[in-house]
């Protein structure tokens, strides 16, 4: 950075607001362009902006759990591919979390080196969940995957578009692997324009303030937000804090703990996840991209929600995670349910803040729950898979109730809407409510989960199912009660319903049948005989409870 202290700060904060700018426009450009109902409706992506050493400028205000991919794989390319190797109009996709820094294998990220004539000024580069990459399920992701080989096609960072040439032999290769081809190529093809909007923008930003002051106000840039981050760290109290988080236990019975430790000093915050249970046989560990995705959103939302999400507040947390850990699994450990996983973790990471930052606290959240359909639509005599992932709730605050029907923390995509649903799959969706008593009862009542009904139209459909929080709900705090479990339901309110496992895969499903989800809630914060009196009566006027004793239930 150039040393003479004459850098505008103003000139500094319009950089980074352009650079904000660039990256929604870049996902505008990526869900307006795509195939697939999971990028185009869903909104299954993210887009951000990096150095030229491969450091965060910017990200959109999308799904901060992608920042664990992105940065994954801009820092991988960055170190695999020298600059002098680079060539404008070169992009590089990878989704391998061992070998490509993603942190799931339906997430494709794709990276492209940013010049300026000859020279290099920062990469771009976007993430986009593909509805299916091959694997031994539809859509590529089940919970009870044994090993990363049976969850799709693995990419390290290849050459997509080689000095602006599509490569369509790795199109071909991708397509091939995925049980909707057209989607894949689509979808691929909309990434690419993405990171094109990138280039152009980012070099109308050189044209105007020139290559060097632009790269000093970058680095200006995140100074700036470093400072800003550990003011607000230097107002925690010093010391160690520790707390344990539990997802749902393996089919042995065995517990799956999340222990993370936190060292305050006034500076950093470091994390320290010794004592997490060892990685597992199945698909919900949590590969260190997403760990670090994960700690930078909750520590973002629980201190400083308008901070800007750059290098200069990433380089402020340290995570220490053992290798071999459900935090840090090594390969071939499956990872494809990573992000339910994660909302459990972001509780861990939570609990821990609200013991060092007691006016922040919050309860325990619900996850999302993700249900996967597929077969042939005979409509048209194609084969389709719907990946759905319906929203879980946040726990309450020191201060206010928990919000309802929400992703938690990291996890952002929206719920499909119906009427896209509709036209696209052999699907109808004949219930779509708040989940009333679900959320845990307290002086702050926690957020209300979902109750989403599917009859099937296709003769057979086939689903996979994955849920978090079936059987270890999210705790409460201070004299707070739990949030409701979630499960899974085929042909409820009839002589005929089944309660599913909250995993599972290749249930088959008739036409006329009808799959429920109900998905779990967030839990309550302090003793429900603290709750203001008119919340009480709100919350029997509201449905939120269906009988006075429901106030205190659980």
């Amino acid at each position: 950075m150039n040393t003479n202290q004459t850098l505008d700060p103003v000139t500094t904060e319009v950089i980074g607001s352009a650079l904000l700018a660039i990256t929604d426009e870049m996902s505008s450009a990526l869900v307006r362009t795509a195939y697939s109902p999971n990028i185009k409706e869903r909104v299954d992506c993210s887009t951000a902006l990096f150095d030229t050493e491969g450091r965060v400028l910017a990200q959109s205000q999308r799904l901060p759990l992608h920042m664990g991919s992105l940065l994954g794989s801009v820092r991988h390319i960055h170190e695999r591919f020298p600059s002098e190797s680079l060539r404008a109009g070169d992009m590089f996709l990878a989704n391998d979390p061992y070998h490509g820094g993603g942190s799931h294998l339906p997430d494709f990220n794709l990276v492209a080196p940013i010049f300026a004539g000859d020279e290099l000024i920062g990469y771009a580069a976007n993430t986009a969940h593909h509805s299916d990459v091959g694997g031994m399920v539809p859509g590529s992701e089940s919970a009870d995957c044994q090993e990363i080989y049976q969850e799709g096609i693995r990419i390290p960072p290849v050459r997509l578009c080689a000095a602006g040439e599509l490569r369509d032999d790795i199109i071909a290769v991708v397509a091939l692997n995925s049980r909707v081809p057209r989607d894949r190529e689509g979808d691929l093809r909309a990434q690419i324009a993405a990171n094109r909007v990138a280039e152009r923008r980012m070099l109308e930003l050189r044209d105007r303030y020139g290559t060097g002051q632009l790269k000093d106000h970058f680095a200006s840039l995140l100074e700036a937000t470093e400072r800003r981050i550990r003011t607000r760290f230097a107002v925690i109290p010093p010391g160690d804090y520790v707390h344990d988080e539990y997802l749902d236990p393996l089919p042995d019975g065995t517990e799956q703990r999340i222990r993370v430790r936190l060292r305050a000093d006034g500076r950093t915050l470091r994390f320290d996840f010794a004592g997490t249970s060892p990685q597992m046989p199945f698909a919900r560990n949590i590969p260190y991209y997403a760990l670090a995705a994960t700690a930078f959103c909750v520590v973002k939302t629980m201190l400083d929600p308008e901070i800007a999400a750059n290098d200069g507040f990433y380089r402020s947390i340290e995570l220490e995670a053992p290798e071999g850990s459900l935090v840090n699994p090594v390969s071939p450990a499956p990872v494809g349910a990573r992000a339910l996983s994660c909302g459990v973790l972001a509780d861990a990471l939570a609990g821990v803040l609200s013991q060092a930052a007691s006016d922040q606290a919050v309860a325990g959240s619900a996850p999302h729950q993700l249900v996967i359909f597929a077969g042939i639509d005979p409509r048209n005599g194609e084969y389709f898979v719907n990946y759905e992932t319906i929203a879980g709730a946040l726990g309450a605050r020191a201060s206010h109730d928990g919000l309802d029907a929400v992703r938690i923390y990291a996890s952002g995509a929206a719920n499909l809407p119906i009427e896209a649903l509709e036209q696209a799959f052999p699907l109808r969706v004949e219930r779509y409510e708040l989940l009333s008593d679900s959320g845990g009862a307290g002086r702050f009542r926690g957020g209300l989960g979902i109750r989403r009904d599917y009859r099937m139209l296709a003769p057979q459909v086939e689903i996979s199912l994955s849920g978090e929080r079936h059987h270890v709900p999210a705790p409460g705090i201070a004299g707070g009660a739990d949030g409701a479990p979630g499960r899974f339901v085929v042909n409820p309110d009839t002589d005929s319903a089944v309660a599913l496992p909250s995993v599972a895969r290749e249930i088959r499903l008739r036409q006329g049948d009808v799959l429920r989800v109900d998905t779990p809630g967030g839990a309550g914060f302090g003793p429900v005989s603290d709750r203001n009196p008119d919340l009480l009566r709100r919350d029997l006027e509201q449905v939120r409870v269906t009988a006075p004793d429901e106030q205190v239930r659980r």
